[in-house]
């Protein structure tokens, strides 16, 4: 949707809400320029996780280990 500022500006917070809720592009024409006012999606929080090995043991070294002789109970 094209929008000039002075209709940007009349209807500031229901073209906001339409960003947010419906995901529409708002361009504004300003001296022969376009401005857009688009919603950007925040990045998840588990994104910038690193991995990182906790273990120099590879998984089938770990599979058929019997760990009942090192094992104490909690008292």
């Amino acid at each position: 949707m094209v929008v000039t500022p002075s209709k940007l500006r009349e209807n500031l917070y229901n073209l906001l809400d339409s960003v947010l809720e419906k995901g529409e592009l708002i361009e504004i024409s300003r001296k022969g320029q376009i401005l857009r006012i688009v919603a950007q999606k925040r990045p998840l929080r588990f994104d910038n996780i690193i991995p990182k090995k906790i273990t120099s043991a590879e998984d089938k070294d770990l599979i058929n280990v019997d760990w009942e002789d090192g094992w104490k109970p909690f008292i």
